[in-house]
């Protein structure tokens, strides 16, 4: 015979019990509450309920309020504002290890030529990596020319199957990795009319920024600092208007250090923060991606909390009304 449980038909056999069902959902000793063909069912009856066909039941539980807090980035929505990179780990088993760690739902990538003499035993990052439990961020890492950048991207699209997401920057110089933002400003407008989801990696210009979103990029990421260099970030109002201007998620990219320093970012306003070089080159780089996932996460709670104002002068924190002396 059919019953009905939280609008969804089951097949039941004769004389089953609403403490049958209970049980078949693993909901057993948990605390629930029943309702039966629209009556409440107290708890002492579930054992002596028969069901018979057509029945109804509506079993609840208490949840949290509210919506999960999510970031979206081209359709999808990701609980994890920490990025991370895969380059500089001392091994595969490394950089395994430091992405659990982290937390990390979107994991970026470098696109090289293969190592036509490489071991074919040797693992491959996409086995350490799987596509199947994170979203994969090919770069443009290395480009120094637009052509280079849409060329790589292409290549990208091709090694995974179609994927649209990538993240493009285009250097200036070796010396400083700064971005050349007019090339930048190219490979943009390309990527994009071919149909890619462009993350784009900046500097941390308010106007470069809202012309690349105006470009139809999905997600802008200007520097904190020189990439690499782990200097935290050195213009926070510059990042702060860019965030306040934006209509995309703005996402710092390159020179953090530290988890204070994703922790500010994310007091800013960012979306999120993507990292690989502080994570890698720590002393203990598994501990440090753990650190790093806490601070992006209390930095975005204060956010949410809005900090108190600053004041020139002290303020009590214990009332005066009612001193003894």
């Amino acid at each position: 015979m059919i019953v009905y449980v939280n609008g969804e038909s089951r097949e039941i056999s004769v004389n089953n019990k609403v403490a049958d069902i209970i049980e078949n959902l693993g909901l057993t000793g948990k605390r629930i509450a029943v309702e039966y063909n629209q009556e409440i069912l107290p708890f002492d009856r579930y054992q002596q309920q028969i069901l018979h066909d057509g029945d109804r039941l509506e079993i609840v539980h208490a949840i949290g309020g509210g919506q999960e807090d999510t970031f979206t980035v081209a359709g999808k929505a990701y609980k994890s504002r920490l990025l991370v990179g895969t380059g500089k780990y001392k091994d595969m088993e490394e950089t395994r290890l430091a992405i659990e760690a982290s937390g990390a739902e979107i994991v970026t990538v470098a696109i090289r030529r293969t190592n036509i003499g490489q071991n074919p035993g040797e693992p491959n990052l996409l086995d350490v990596i799987s596509p199947d439990k994170y979203t994969i961020l090919p770069n443009t890492a290395g480009c120094y020319t637009a052509d280079e950048a849409v060329r790589t991207c292409r290549l990208a699209r091709e090694l995974l199957g179609g994927h649209k997401l990538v993240k493009l920057e285009v250097l200036a110089d070796q010396k400083t990795l700064f971005p050349d933002v007019a090339q930048t400003f190219v490979a943009a407008e390309l990527l994009v009319k071919d149909g890619f989801d462009v993350m784009v990696y900046t500097n941390d210009d308010p106007i470069a920024a809202k012309r690349l979103e105006d470009i139809g990029c999905v997600a802008v990421m200007p520097l904190a600092a020189p990439i690499g260099s782990g200097l935290g970030i050195r213009n926070p109002y510059n990042i702060l208007t860019i965030v306040e201007n934006a209509n995309v998620p703005i996402l710092v990219d390159a020179g953090v250090g530290t988890a204070s320093d994703a922790a500010i970012a994310m007091e800013l306003g960012c979306a999120g923060v993507l990292m690989n070089t502080a994570i890698a080159e720590a002393n203990n780089p598994i501990l440090m991606a753990s650190a790093m996932k806490k601070g992006i996460e209390a930095g975005r709670e204060a956010f949410l909390a809005g900090r108190m104002p600053r004041k020139r002068f002290a303020s009590a924190s214990s009332p005066i009304d009612g001193l003894f002396f």
